[in-house]
């Protein structure tokens, strides 16, 4: 993009956000910026290089770009204001680059939280405690930013939704979609459900033990979804010294595959054998032959 070209603003979003088209190219962007939308105000262009221009990004994929103006239409500025603080305390404590979606993704999500809240509708979480222990940091984040939204709206914004908000803080700082982080934590708590039907009884949600299943269950999900091999030099001894925890590893492993849609390597079924040894020697209670 050429200095001192002026892009036509198409929309003043907010106070730090513009959508603006560049003539020149016929294409869309989104600049963000402290101030650069109050100032902007009255006025129909903005120089390319501004200075106060932090940030930009542009979607070559038509349909997306209509579907992010049919959305902002949508928004409240309200909604749109307490979203920016948000991400500006996101940033104030991580050093990492914000995934820029997240100034459409967490709009989108607030206000449809603000809507339910206000109308009576529950916000259920399944993945409350799971969320908690994975992304302390980010809950942290999002549990003030429940405070304000439950300020600006006046209604009470419950801890379940303090968990979803977690995810797009965590999605904000990683580029991990949050339709993948609710997939993912989904099918831990499906193999986590298998686990305990095998062992026929229940892991106490406050002990090290699920602690440890989840987590090493999170990062095997994540490791196979992208197609990521950790090498296991002692998978052939495992099958034949842990015939038990092989089988239900392999169970496991046909439910990750199943779900995911791919094939599970046999290493991952080995580290999933030295995480059940430790179980099966906690929980010896009634097991499933099936």
């Amino acid at each position: 993009m050429q200095a001192n070209r002026l892009l036509r603003i198409e929309r003043v979003i907010s106070n730090n956000v513009l959508m603006v088209l560049d003539s020149e190219s016929g294409k869309e962007y989104v600049l963000l910026g402290k101030g650069i939308g109050f100032s902007s105000k009255g006025s129909g262009t903005i120089e390319a290089e501004d200075p106060r221009i932090e940030k930009r990004f542009r979607l070559d994929d038509r349909d997306q770009m209509s579907e992010y103006h049919t959305l902002l239409e949508g928004i409240d500025p309200e909604v749109i204001r307490i979203s920016e603080r948000i991400i500006d305390s996101i940033n104030g404590q991580f050093s990492e680059p914000l995934n820029n979606k997240v100034y459409f993704a967490l709009p989108s999500h607030i206000q449809f939280a603000v809507y339910r809240l206000k109308n009576g509708m529950d916000i259920v979480n399944p993945f409350l405690q799971e969320t908690l222990l994975w992304f302390p940091k980010e809950y942290e984040i999002a549990r003030s930013a429940a405070a304000m939204i439950s300020e600006a709206f006046d209604i009470e914004v419950p801890e379940d939704e303090v968990g979803f908000l977690t995810f797009h803080v965590h999605s904000a700082v990683s580029s991990v979609p949050v339709g993948e982080l609710v997939k993912f934590s989904n099918l831990v708590n499906e193999a986590v459900a298998l686990v305990e039907s095998e062992l026929g009884a229940s892991i106490p949600r406050d002990s090290m033990d699920y602690v440890r299943l989840i987590t090493h269950l999170r990062h095997a999900i994540e490791r196979i979804a992208h197609g990521k091999v950790v090498r296991n030099p002692f998978m052939n001894e495992f099958k034949t010294q842990y015939p038990e925890e092989y089988r239900l590893a392999s169970k496991l492993g046909s439910l990750i595959g199943q779900r995911l849609e791919t094939d599970v390597p046999e290493d991952e079924i080995g580290y999933m054998v030295m995480h059940l040894y430790r179980l099966l020697q906690t929980y010896p209670g009634e097991r499933s032959t099936q």
